[in-house]
């Protein structure tokens, strides 16, 4: 097999990163040595895990910058995942510019990207998952959720891109979040017909609001090896409000302790050695959950798009419990694999295994299935819209790139003085001379409620609603935080004291330099109400447009706002 220079090159930085000592013709020789080598994760015990979540409808590789932004305050305070940088590397032990560094950080994201290549992508997922499987044909694979939401095709073809994707994939069980944008009715239609007999859909904290009756299966009860075990499903507590509480109105929801308790001692009454949690809450709550709850072995945990290269371990009444979060976009595959004897676990093993693209090869019946499922859309996907000239992205607390080139949009498209644009954590990123796509602008906006407005606020109404999102990231309880990011603003100025007492986080607010005056009204325009029957231009047709009429997108300024007591905080880097 030939190789070009960049995939030489490629091999070889990641074969370094590895600990492979190998001179240019070994490299040339030993097809693919260096991600033989990388995921070779020898087999240890009788019970295993392979674990994914929040890939967002990513069937294709893609570019994924990690955040330069993840602030943890009171407990969490450097305390992974609020590590970033630098110290990240220091705490796990990584060494610079290796694989593991970009794989895990954002820094020399650029350049890295170019060495390493693309991440994810269903068909190397797919041959990683076999490769695993042939030495643990016992291995459960577990999907955490916000699968069904994030692409253009998932969206045009309301989800089942994904769903048939996800049965090839041979996912046994998954847990929700952003699937519930598709509405009841889409969601139950899936589980009762494409799911049943493939897919486990488990959810212990979605009752019906009437009767407070179980709406899906609360856990599914397994055995390997001769061990039983159990995964319970945790899906995302505050979807009625993070999301338009219309889609799913007879539902309830919750992170509901008591009655988790009650799932996992159940479990245990039936036998279960092992208990998992195939958890969509965040990383913060997962661990105060885990606190909280007495026997659960492990919490394989999703939504907030950490990739976690070890799990935290979590003391409480009834022993241990590891938690652990397996980032985002099919970027990484996580394998937990228990020694289990005496009825009960003995040790562990853990591997967060990034998925390079380049060095697993592209599994042929799952990458038949892409090119199929693709097909009809192929020519809009690839419609060229614009080039960019700046590093796009979008992840972290604050504005990234590509947020800020929305926000633009909208207060040229809508003649306003500012825009909010909502602090979701999903969308791809682009390198410096990428052409931006119109299958990776709707990466950025793929959601069933697009519309864009245009409102007239007070000042007082401006800090409000600033104070209401700054308490839900920044609440000293992670139980009262939602796990997203600020809202994203454009034209705004503003500072943010994250440790300050509610309603006093936000001051400062200017617009092009003059104070916001409490009374006086401003309008501002944003996308993607929660409210039912709100009407507007798609957030797409919007941005597109302003692609194709700038032609070039450069010189991005990110709107930042000045963050005050934050000073040594190992979970910022500006």
């Amino acid at each position: 097999m030939s190789f070009s220079r960049r995939e030489f090159m490629q091999v070889l930085a990641v074969a370094g990163a590895t600990g492979m000592a190998l001179s240019h013709k070994d490299v040339l020789a030993a097809t693919p040595g260096a991600g033989e080598r990388l995921y070779d994760v020898p087999k240890f015990g009788n019970v295993s895990f392979l674990h994914f979540t929040d890939c967002h409808a990513q069937l294709q590789p893609i570019y994924f910058r990690e955040p330069n932004v993840n602030l943890g305050v009171a407990e969490a305070v450097g305390r992974p995942p609020h590590i970033v940088g630098e110290q990240l590397l220091k705490h796990f032990g990584f060494k610079p510019n290796t694989a593991a560094a970009h794989a895990f950080t954002y820094l020399n994201f650029s350049q890295a990207a170019r060495t390493y290549g693309k991440v994810g992508g269903f068909a190397h997922l797919s041959t990683l998952v076999k490769q695993l499987k042939a030495s643990r044909p016992h291995a459960l694979l577990l999907d955490g959720g916000d699968t069904w939401q994030g692409s253009a095709t998932s969206l045009w073809t309301n989800g089942q891109d994904m769903v048939d994707a996800c049965k090839l994939l041979g996912v046994n069980m998954m847990t929700p979040h952003w699937e519930f944008t598709f509405g009841a009715k889409r969601v139950q239609e899936i589980v009762e017909k494409d799911f049943k007999g493939h897919i486990e859909f488990l959810a212990q904290n979605v009752k019906t609001t009437d009767f407070g009756d179980l709406v899906f299966s609360p856990y599914s009860m397994r055995e390997m090896n001769g061990v039983k075990v159990a995964v319970i499903g945790q899906a995302f507590p505050y979807t009625p409000i993070a999301n338009p509480r219309y889609m799913v109105p007879d539902w309830s929801f919750g992170i509901q302790d008591e009655n988790m308790q009650k799932t996992v001692d159940e479990a245990r009454a039936k036998g279960a050695q092992v208990v998992v949690v195939l958890s969509h809450n965040g990383m913060d709550v997962d661990i105060k959950m885990a606190s909280r709850v007495r026997g659960i072995d492990a919490v394989l945990g999703g939504h907030t798009h950490d990739g976690m290269p070890a799990p935290v371990i979590v003391k409480n009444a009834g022993g241990q419990t590891l938690v652990t979060n397996a980032g985002s976009n099919s970027k990484y595959l996580g394998v937990l694999d228990f020694d289990v004897r005496g009825g009960k676990v003995q040790d562990f093993r853990y591997k967060l295994l990034p998925v390079f693209s380049n060095l697993l090869p592209a599994d042929k019946e799952m990458q038949a299935y892409i090119d199929k499922v693709r097909a009809p859309f192929k020519d809009k996907l690839e419609e060229k819209l614009a080039v960019t000239e700046d590093l796009l992205y979008r992840r972290g607390n604050f504005n990234g790139s590509w947020d800020q080139v929305i926000c633009d949009a909208l207060i040229e498209g809508k003649g306003a003085d500012m825009s909010f644009s909502p602090g979701v954590r999903w969308g791809t990123s682009l390198l410096p001379g990428d052409v931006i796509t119109y299958e990776r602008m709707m990466d950025q906006m793929a959601l069933t409620y697009p519309a864009t407005t245009l409102n007239e606020f007070t000042g007082e109404q401006i800090k409000g609603i600033l104070e209401d999102i700054a308490d839900n990231i920044f609440n000293p309880d992670p139980y009262y935080q939602q796990g997203g990011d600020m809202v994203r603003v454009g034209g705004l100025s503003y500072s943010l004291a994250p440790k300050a007492a509610v309603g006093q986080r936000i001051n400062n607010m200017t617009l092009k330099g003059k104070p916001i005056d409490a009374d006086k009204k401003y309008k501002v325009a944003g996308w993607a109400s929660v409210q039912e029957g709100v009407q507007g231009e798609p957030i797409w047709d919007l941005v597109s447009g302003y692609l194709r009429d700038k032609k070039v997108i450069k010189d991005v300024k990110i709107n930042t706002p000045q963050l005050i007591g934050m000073e040594g905080n190992p979970g910022m880097v500006v």
